[in-house]
């Protein structure tokens, strides 16, 4: 991933010294392992571990070799023997270049769901706290995009916070997928391992034993990773594509917050675009990606290829490293998301009180009238409203049809934008516990 879009933390995950910092920590564990079932000298591999650890590994040095050996964990391990001096030949004892990468690339994923984790509680916060702060704010709901009945912006909030809750629960359940550990040789059968040494060794990183892999861990569970990452990506760019289309100039109802000093447009001074959100919906698409080259990793060759490889070097940190960003840069924008209730009244008023047409169908069905009946006479005075303007609630009151099933004065009861809060209450605390 560029720059441009890499959090530091999230990014240091994938930098080759990480990388090459637990590849030593997989082969020590696993030396240590050997040292106490009886396999290699205990003293070779305490003196692994101490000038291992003390090590600052050559990044340059591992690409110069593997230039000539063409092999990754070849290249380490000789500059690890550089490093070491002769114990060095009782490390990768029964190993195979799988069982480091990929028990690697597992505690890459763990600690980058772990940051996503994160990411998510920060944005979680700032979705309760707007979305309390709102809860009784009335704006129109839309279905198609046309106005439809009165919500309130908490409970748009709320929704958000509910979908996000769910995104929070997907990534542990993800994190617990991707946990394993496989360090079971050539064609996994533990010929020249002992499995008590990738048991030590994903006690010691946190993991668990793959209960069976060949010479991989199955891609099943890195594909399920990758689409987890997927939905969330989409549960951003939903949030971000409700922010562009509330900042719409015609709805203004909320907009990202414009610092002090930003430009929004190189040629019009006056334009405050979103930016932010749109952003997120990019990268919601970069992050995306990522789910089916993960879903074609599933089918390998045998006991193993190397055809996912490419594969994950490229959306291992792009599609992390994207996410992270991208979570962070959502909860940034709802903290400071600036809101205009008074312009969610604007638009609730805006077309004569047509929002209000289901609860006058509902009342004539309820004084007698048939449902036909009842909805021809509420679309013929709505339609009048939305032709030629006008106050719908005044054409209601001039209509016999309609008077003489419901009074003037029950009509406009009908009409109090209070009826639609009865249940917020309810919703908030469904989505937020017992004291909502």
């Amino acid at each position: 991933m560029i720059p441009r879009y890499s959090r530091p933390e999230m990014a240091a995950i994938w930098s080759p010294e990480a990388r090459f910092r637990i590849w030593f920590e997989i082969e020590a564990h696993a030396l240590d392992a050997m040292a106490e079932i009886g396999t290699v000298p205990a003293e070779a591999a305490r003196v692994v571990r101490e000038r291992g650890e003390q090590a600052i590994f050559d990044v340059a040095r591992i690409d110069a070799i593997e230039r000539e050996t063409r092999h990754d964990i070849i290249a380490f391990l000789t500059h690890l023997a550089e490093i070491v001096g002769p114990e060095a030949r009782f490390v990768h004892q029964g190993l195979t270049s799988s069982d480091i990468l990929d028990t690697c690339f597992s505690v890459q994923l763990v600690r980058a769901a772990d940051l996503l984790t994160a990411d998510v509680d920060r944005l979680l916060a700032a979705l309760r706290t707007r979305a309390h702060e709102f809860k009784d704010t009335v704006c129109i709901g839309r279905s198609h995009a046309v106005h439809a009945e009165p919500t309130t912006f908490g409970l748009k909030l709320a929704t958000a916070y509910a979908e996000f809750a769910r995104a929070r629960r997907r990534l542990h359940a993800a994190r617990e997928e991707i946990a394993t550990a496989g360090l079971s040789g050539a064609v996994g059968t533990f010929a020249n391992v002992d499995p008590r040494v990738e048991e030590h060794v994903a006690r010691a990183l946190g993991l668990r034993p793959e209960p069976i892999s060949t010479q991989i861990i199955p891609r099943d569970r890195h594909a399920m990773y990758f689409a987890t990452l997927g939905v969330v990506a989409s549960s951003v760019e939903n949030l971000a594509t409700e922010v562009r289309h509330l900042q719409r100039t015609e709805v203004r109802e909320a907009e990202e917050f414009f610092a002090p000093g930003q430009k929004g447009s190189s040629a019009m001074p006056h334009k405050r675009n979103p930016v932010l959100s749109e952003n997120l919906t990019g990268l919601a698409r970069l992050v995306r990606a990522s789910v089916t080259p993960a879903l074609e990793n599933v089918t390998l060759w045998h006991e193993r290829d190397i055809s996912h490889s490419s594969v994950e070097r490229v959306i291992g940190p792009d599609a992390t490293i994207g996410l992270d960003f991208a979570l962070t840069r959502l909860a940034g924008m709802m903290e400071k998301l600036i809101v205009y209730p008074e312009g969610m009244q604007a638009n609730l008023d805006s077309l004569g009180g047509l929002i209000h047409s289901q609860r006058v169908l509902l009342a004539l069905t309820q004084a007698g009238l048939s449902r036909e009946d009842a909805y021809e006479a509420v679309q013929r005075n709505a339609m009048q409203v939305w032709e030629q303007g006008g106050d719908f609630l005044s054409n209601l009151k001039n209509d016999r049809q309609v008077t003489e099933a419901i009074s003037e004065s029950d009509l406009t009861g009908l009409f109090d934008l209070g009826y639609h809060l009865k249940h917020v209450d309810t919703v908030f605390r469904r989505v937020f516990g017992v004291d909502g």
